[in-house]
C-alpha cells in the first residue's frame, strides 16, 4: 500500500569518480549512489543496500545494469512491506481507518472542512463524504499525484518488485501493514488533520518541493539527501524517531538474523539509508562492511 509510507520519502550529480575493479560488482570511491554492497562480519556471501523513492513518474524509474546484478545474485528481496502479498491491500484498507470512531469533521472548522471538501472534489474527483474516517496523513498522500508533472506515476518499490518477479526472486517485508498503520496512529490525528489542510494550501509551494526532492534522489548525492531532513518547511522534524529512528533499529536487528542465513536484496525509502541513525551507519557498527557501489 503505496499511501501508508509515502512520506518517507520527504527524506531523501551521482558523482562517479575514480572506481575499484572487484570481483562481481563495482565498488564506488565516494558516497553518492544508492546501491550498497555489505559484507564483513562473518557472511559468506554479500548482500545489498538500496534506497528506494515512494512515487515518481514511471519514466523516471531506470534500473542500472548494476542494480540489476545485484537483485539476480540475492537470493530474497526484503521491502518495507511484503509487496506481493495478495492480502496486503486488504489489510491496508483497514488500517486506514481512525481509530476512537473519529472523522475528518471533528478536527476542523465549517470554513476549513468546506476548503477541503471542495479541493477534493475539484482537483481530485473524490466526495469527502466517502473519505470520512481515513486517517489525515492517508488523505495527505492522494494529493502527490497532483505535485507531478506525469500522469503515468509509479513507485521504485513497485517497478522493483516486477524486476524481482522476472528474476523469480521471492519478495519478503520487514514490516507489517499493522505495524506501519501503528507508526501512523502514533502521530496525533489533529496534528495529522493539520498538515493536510497545509497541503492544500501551499499546493505551488508543494509541487516545487517534491521536484527538489526527486532531482536529490536522482542525484544519488547522500549528503543532499541528508540535508532535506532539515528543512522546516517539510515538517517532519518532530517525527524522525517515529518515522525513521526506531524503525530502522528494528530492522537492523532483524538484519542481524537474516543476513547469517541468507543474502539478500534490501530495498527501503532513501531516508532510511542517511544520518547516524540511518541503515548504512547502524550496520557498520554491528561490524559489517558497508560499500558504496556504482549506480548508473
Amino acid at each position: 500500500m503505496r499511501c501508508l509510507s509515502i512520506f518517507l520519502c520527504l527524506w531523501l550529480m551521482f558523482s562517479c569518480n575514480a572506481q575499484i575493479k572487484k570481483p562481481g560488482l563495482l565498488i564506488n570511491k565516494d558516497d553518492n549512489t544508492l546501491l550498497w554492497q555489505i559484507s564483513g562480519n562473518g557472511l559468506q556471501k554479500p548482500s545489498y543496500l538500496f534506497g528506494t523513492f515512494h512515487l515518481m513518474c514511471k519514466d523516471d524509474v531506470q534500473f542500472s545494469e548494476q542494480l540489476k546484478t545485484a537483485v539476480g545474485n540475492a537470493a530474497i528481496v526484503y521491502m518495507e512491506l511484503d509487496m506481493d502479498d495478495p492480502a496486503l491491500m486488504l489489510s491496508g484498507m483497514t488500517m486506514m481507518t481512525m481509530k476512537g470512531g473519529k472523522k475528518l469533521t471533528d478536527f476542523y472548522s465549517k470554513e476549513e472542512y468546506k476548503k477541503i471538501e471542495l479541493f477534493f472534489k475539484d482537483s481530485l474527483g473524490a466526495p469527502l463524504s466517502f473519505l470520512q474516517t481515513i486517517k489525515p496523513f492517508m488523505l495527505v498522500a492522494l494529493l502527490y499525484p497532483k505535485m507531478m508533472p506525469c500522469k503515468s506515476v509509479s513507485g521504485v518499490e513497485e517497478e522493483l518488485m516486477k524486476l524481482a518477479k522476472t528474476q523469480k526472486k521471492e519478495i519478503k517485508g520487514l514490516e507489517t501493514m499493522e505495524l506501519q498503520a501503528a507508526v501512523f496512529d502514533s502521530i496525533p490525528y489533529e496534528e495529522q488533520a493539520k498538515e493536510l489542510l497545509k497541503s492544500i494550501d501551499s499546493m505551488d509551494l508543494n509541487k516545487k518541493n517534491f521536484d527538489t526532492m526527486i532531482r536529490v534522489y536522482k542525484s544519488q548525492r547522500l549528503s543532499a539527501i541528508e540535508a532535506l531532513f532539515n528543512k522546516s518547511e517539510l515538517g517532519m522534524q518532530n517525527h524522525e524517531d517515529i518515522l525513521l529512528d526506531r524503525r530502522n533499529i528494528n530492522w537492523v536487528e532483524q538484519l542481524g538474523a537474516i543476513l547469517k542465513t541468507e543474502n539478500v536484496f534490501i530495498a527501503v525509502g532513501a531516508g532510511h539509508l542517511v544520518g547516524k541513525n540511518g541503515l548504512i551507519t547502524l550496520l557498520r557498527k554491528k561490524g559489517y562492511k558497508v560499500l558504496p557501489l556504482q549506480n548508473r
